[in-house]
């Protein structure tokens, strides 16, 4: 992953993070423009004006430089990929009927914006011929969403009686109901639902994924 700046030198740590912040606005484009596989490494840095040694001082790799470009996408600064330091969505504190319709609402506007369509369109042309791109971007994105939804269950699935013996399954089968009708649409560019769309598709994923809760079939 990204490295992270030394707290020891201030200057030096400011001026790092003001390089990655260039390095990966001229990798995200060079990505969005040429796809990873066509990409130039050497072009990114000249874009960033910055020399090729400076670039792999700060990424160990192109991989290393596309997990950086996914968490800045995902708001999220350079080298910071530990999750426990994040406080706890605000929905973490209501119960399911509330919570789930909100939640699902949060990470349909997140997952639908350009931000995420973008990259994922970069992911989907090129993983198969690189199948570590495909699991850094599993790692950052869908990982993050799972272990969000996980934490979750921990807190209620004991108070609502549930059984979730595979949180993580869970996790999955809601983002497609989330996703299902609504998500293929957006990302081939055919249409972008408005926000009282993404209100309603939330209210209805939510009210499927409990059904499915409490018949027990995770």
């Amino acid at each position: 992953m990204a490295k992270t700046w030394s707290a020891d030198n201030p200057k030096a740590a400011l001026m790092g993070r003001k390089r990655a912040v260039m390095v990966d606005a001229a990798a995200l484009k060079a990505f969005l423009e040429a796809g990873y596989a066509e990409a130039s490494v050497n072009r990114i840095a000249a874009t960033a004006g910055v020399s090729i040694k400076t670039l792999y001082r700060h990424y160990e790799s192109k991989d290393d430089l596309f997990s950086a470009v996914m968490q800045a996408a995902c708001g999220k600064p350079p080298g910071d990929s530990d999750e426990q330091h994040e406080p706890p969505p605000t929905w973490y504190a209501l119960p399911p009927a509330e919570a789930l319709p909100q939640a699902g609402a949060e990470y349909l506007r997140h997952a639908l914006s350009q931000d995420q369509l973008a990259p994922y369109r970069v992911v989907a042309r090129d993983a198969h011929r690189f199948p570590e791109l495909g699991r850094r971007y599993q790692e950052v994105t869908t990982g993050t969403r799972d272990a969000i939804f996980a934490g979750y269950l921990d807190l209620w699935a004991d108070r609502e009686g549930w059984i979730v013996r595979d949180k993580q399954t869970a996790a999955q089968v809601f983002a497609g109901l989330l996703k299902a009708g609504i998500f293929d649409e957006a990302l081939l560019g055919l249409s972008q639902p408005s926000n009282d769309e993404i209100v309603d598709q939330a209210q209805a994923a939510a009210q499927d994924m409990l059904l499915l809760f409490r018949a027990e079939h995770f």
